[in-house]
């Protein structure tokens, strides 16, 4: 049966509601081998709508994938318009796509968001952990809320979407993981230290996983990208933007796609025995 399709014209996928169950039992089909390639799988990205997300989305989108995205609507900012727009756009390719609303933080919210995007697209083969927020201020001014939102969202967060997919990668007996740090894990400047700390833990968390899931054949690796340019960099002062080119070897900040494409290598039959490893994409920031 072919996936609806949802265009501007209809209503957006996550304002459907779940058919009500018959009382019929059906009965768990048995595990089918992981065939190779990218065509018919389904990767989940957590923050899909808008920019890296959005890229990551796109990108798994054209290599054939289905994709499952989540997104919560920031401070002072409405992110459904344009969760509608990735949808449209990852529709037009030709893709099953599931959107929904989710704080990554929610355990329950997590866990129906997976059981939701396996039940509608056939299956999760991939976990790309990119929701992520930053609340920056000195140390000795952040107060315990800004402290606990960015640690509870950037490291429980992933940790939370981790647990929901290990028992279907596990019983498959395949999946990859790829979660989305920052250069700053390593190299962080003034105002960061929740940030930093918790893009750090999220590298402690990944090498972890790894040797845990490794044995039923999950990889996890991370990405620690430097700046890109997306709509939040478009916030921040001109003067450190400039001075994120200049401290860059190649002259230039990211773009979404230029970690976009490390993270599907990352979930390529070309990386299957990388593992607990984190990639850094940042021009070179980290060479200075």
């Amino acid at each position: 049966m072919p996936l609806p399709s949802f265009g501007f014209g209809h209503r957006p996928s996550w304002e459907y509601e779940a058919p009500e169950a018959s009382g019929a039992v059906l009965e768990a089909p048995e595990p089918q081998p992981i065939r190779k390639g990218w065509g018919g799988k389904v990767a989940l990205v957590t923050g899909g709508a808008t920019g890296l997300g959005r890229a990551i989305s796109m990108e798994f989108g054209k290599l054939g994938c289905h994709v499952a995205f989540c997104f919560v609507n920031m401070p002072g900012r409405d992110v459904t318009e344009q969760a509608l727009l990735t949808e449209t756009a990852l529709t037009a390719m030709g893709v099953g796509v599931h959107a929904c609303r989710c704080d990554v933080r929610d355990r329950v919210a997590v866990e129906q968001f997976v059981h939701d995007a396996r039940l509608k697209l056939g299956g999760v083969h991939f976990l790309i952990n990119n929701a992520g927020i930053a609340n920056d201020g000195a140390l000795w001014r952040l107060s315990e809320e800004a402290w606990n939102e960015v640690l509870d969202t950037n490291v429980t967060g992933a940790f939370n979407c981790i647990r929901a997919v290990a028992p279907i990668f596990r019983g498959q007996h395949f999946g990859k993981i790829v979660s989305v740090s920052a250069h700053q894990a390593e190299r962080p400047g003034f105002g960061v230290a929740n940030y930093a700390a918790s893009k750090a833990a999220l590298l402690g968390l990944t090498r972890a996983a790894a040797v845990e899931l490794g044995p039923a054949n999950v990889n996890v690796n991370a990405v620690a990208p430097g700046f890109i340019r997306t709509e939040r960099m478009a916030m921040l002062p001109s003067e450190v933007i400039e001075r994120a080119q200049k401290s860059s070897v190649l002259g230039r900040v990211a773009e979404p796609d230029d970690v976009a494409h490390v993270i599907s290598f990352l979930c390529s039959e070309s990386a299957r025995h990388i593992t607990g490893q984190t990639v850094v994409v940042d021009g070179g920031m980290s060479l200075e």
